[in-house]
């Protein structure tokens, strides 16, 4: 059994599957996830987990070069925005429009879909792969 790190399986291989510029995308539990892409679904009630907890463990776990998240979040939920920030630390962050963001996901290849339970509005992050060397 694995010790450390993203416990949950699917999560844990996808992560290890990904690569150079690959997209992950964590979102809220109101973020649609388009048909035919792939969903770790992680919800289990409301806020649990929470979107900070799952993007601080999935970057753990990865290397990221960017970050793309929606202008409203900033808005909306500054505190998710501190979260993010605070998170990726020196790590590039993009703001696009929210639609902007969800095209993004939905019409890019290699990308897949974390979904929290999350319960507050634009906690969605895209994480573009990056490489350890």
């Amino acid at each position: 059994m694995k010790k450390r790190g993203v416990l949950n399986a699917e999560l844990a291989r996808l992560i290890a599957a990904s690569g150079h510029l690959d997209k992950i995308v964590i979102g809220d539990a109101g973020l649609p996830v388009p048909f035919g892409k792939i969903l770790v679904d992680l919800a289990v009630v409301e806020n649990l987990p929470r979107f900070a907890d799952v993007l601080r463990a999935v970057l753990e776990e990865t290397a990221v070069e960017a970050a793309i998240v929606a202008k409203e979040t900033r808005e909306t939920s500054p505190e998710i925005r501190v979260e993010i920030d605070e998170a990726l630390g020196d790590t590039p962050i993009s703001e696009v429009t929210h639609e902007e963001f969800k095209r993004i996901g939905e019409e890019e290849e290699n990308v897949f879909y974390i979904r929290t339970g999350e319960a507050t509005p634009y906690a969605n992050v895209i994480l573009v792969g990056g490489v350890t060397f």
